[in-house]
């Protein structure tokens, strides 16, 4: 019995020790979903290793070009410009969409402002609007919370809300994380977090933002959100250099199962819709 005890453990040791490894790098924003999708995926797979690290969508973009990695997170689309270094490196990235996101504006849950135009976020962070009582609040100073460049959140929403250059008195945050735990001690903070980062929060709160129709949506009203009517919702991409293949292929494929997509949900994102399945089997090769 001893003798078979520690051959089970040699044996699993020798798996650990020579295991396959997948390499994947960038957005914070999928982090922790991503780091969760690699543990179930381990379960099935003992054979193949996922490490993740972070440090932001340009970051991971940046290591897929230089084959620094197997795949990068990225919660936005990469742009014509890398695209270009990509190809002149020998490299065609290829995106794959995992799941998605209702980027969330917060405020503090002791904030009474409940709802918000797109404008009014843009008008904020360009520092035009300095105060809450000038969008239906309190008499307090706005204080803004953001991310920093390398982050792929800080350009989405930039290009999609702010549409001009942040106020130089935004603080650029590490995270998500980071921003929810500022604006728990700051009555009169804003910021943006991806919609999984409020599973469980405590001390902020989510506004409605105000779609072309006219209706303000909440980032965690799931129908809307996979319908396309809250105003920022945006695609998780995972990008590889040509099209998905080997242990790679064998993740992002359990990403994409019925068991990959409930984890997607379990963590507070959206699973991935139609119109970008149909995306991902072209991308696949399927």
């Amino acid at each position: 019995m001893k003798r078979t005890i520690a051959f089970a453990v040699l044996a699993g040791l020798a798996a650990t020790l020579f295991a396959a490894e997948v390499l994947v790098k960038g957005s914070d924003t999928m982090l922790n979903l991503t780091q969760r999708l690699a543990e179930a995926f381990s379960a099935v797979q003992p054979d193949i290793s996922v490490s993740i690290t972070g440090g932001g969508s340009g970051v991971g973009i940046n290591a897929i070009t230089n084959g620094e990695c197997d795949i990068a997170n990225a919660s936005r689309e990469i742009k014509s410009k890398e695209i270009s270094t990509a190809r002149a490196n020998g490299v065609n990235p290829v995106g794959i969409v995992i799941a998605i996101d209702g980027l969330s504006v917060i405020v503090s849950e002791k904030n009474s402002v409940e709802k918000l135009t797109p404008e009014q976020i843009g008008a904020i962070y360009r520092g035009e609007i300095k105060n809450w009582n000038q969008v239906g609040g309190p008499n307090k100073k706005i204080s803004l919370y953001g991310r920093q460049p390398s982050s792929g959140t800080f350009v989405f929403f930039r290009d999609a809300v702010v549409k001009g250059e942040y106020s130089v008195a935004m603080r650029q945050m590490n995270g998500n994380a980071q921003i929810i735990e500022a604006l728990k001690t700051d009555e009169g903070g804003i910021g943006y977090v991806g919609v999984g980062y409020l599973r469980e929060a405590t001390g902020v709160k989510a506004v409605a933002v105000r779609n072309a129709k006219g209706e303000y949506v909440s980032p965690l009203d799931e129908k809307k959100v996979e319908a396309g009517l809250y105003p920022l919702t945006r695609p998780l991409y995972q990008y590889t250099s040509g099209k998905p293949k080997g242990n790679a292929r064998k993740f992002i494929e359990f990403e994409l199962s019925p068991k990959g997509q409930e984890i997607v949900k379990q963590e507070g994102f959206f699973p991935v819709t139609s119109d970008y399945q149909e995306h991902n089997k072209a991308a696949l090769g399927k």
